[in-house]
């Protein structure tokens, strides 16, 4: 090598380090999906898969924090899901009451929060006071925090807080990512690390659009009645391969 090129390669900067490989996903969001489908193929009605379901999320939630997971948030309904049929969505607004007084009553003697986020103003006042109730009852535990969003959708919540920041009269130049975020359904809700869609569909249905800027997803093949701690291992296996860069290098 020439003594000109030498004194070239020396003053190069030094190549960029690769990211550091996560150990965990600390917060984790999952897409519920296959419910109908496992009931229907086992020749059951599809409430029978919701129920499945309910058991799943238990499982799920018990597993979450021996993985490292301390926040998780699942979406139970979409506001979308008003659409379909009144008895599937009465059945449904049932589930969810029967799922506070027991599975959920079960989290809470186990230490978790539960917060739920989305709108309230479409459901029964005796459903929003058993959810309200549970918020409060859980609201000091100092366990996994459990975010349960029910007729939430990612595009209401963002069109939601954009009238609030109108209301509020707050200036466009003093508009910016925090005081948007301030007025989303649940501020402290923390950007989930992982994005899990169970039944092997690949999209995110209007889930979490601004919090899952930059989140890594994994679409498992598992319908969610046969989700728990294997398949969740799995998921965060997965993300744990990916080098996270944030837009950079």
């Amino acid at each position: 090598m020439a003594i000109l090129d030498l004194i070239r390669w020396r003053k190069r900067p030094p190549l960029p380090t690769e990211p550091e490989l996560p150990s965990t996903a600390r917060s984790v969001a999952i897409i519920m999906d296959g419910n109908g489908r496992w009931a229907r193929g086992r020749g059951l009605p599809v409430i029978a898969g919701h129920r499945a379901g309910t058991r799943a999320l238990r499982r799920t939630v018990e597993a979450a924090p021996g993985l490292g997971v301390r926040s998780l948030c699942v979406f139970a309904f979409s506001t979308e899901n008003w659409s379909r049929p009144d008895e599937e969505v009465a059945d449904l607004m049932d589930l969810l009451a029967e799922t506070i007084k027991g599975e959920f009553e079960e989290l809470h003697r186990q230490g978790v929060r539960i917060t739920f986020a989305g709108r309230r103003d479409r459901i029964s006042a005796s459903l929003l006071r058993l959810m309200e109730e549970l918020e409060q009852r859980t609201g000091a535990n100092p366990g996994l925090r459990l975010y349960v969003a029910f007729d939430y959708g990612g595009r209401a919540e963002i069109l939601e807080a954009c009238r609030q920041l109108v209301r509020d009269g707050v200036a466009p130049e003093h508009i910016d990512a925090d005081t948007l975020r301030a007025r989303l359904a649940c501020p402290d809700l923390p950007d989930p690390d992982l994005v899990i869609r169970t039944s092997g569909e690949q999209r995110l249905s209007n889930f979490l659009l601004w919090q899952s800027a930059y989140a890594e997803l994994v679409f498992s093949p598992v319908l969610w009645p046969d989700f728990g701690h294997d398949a969740l291992a799995d998921a965060i296996g997965e993300y744990a391969t990916r080098r996270r860069r944030f837009g950079g290098r």
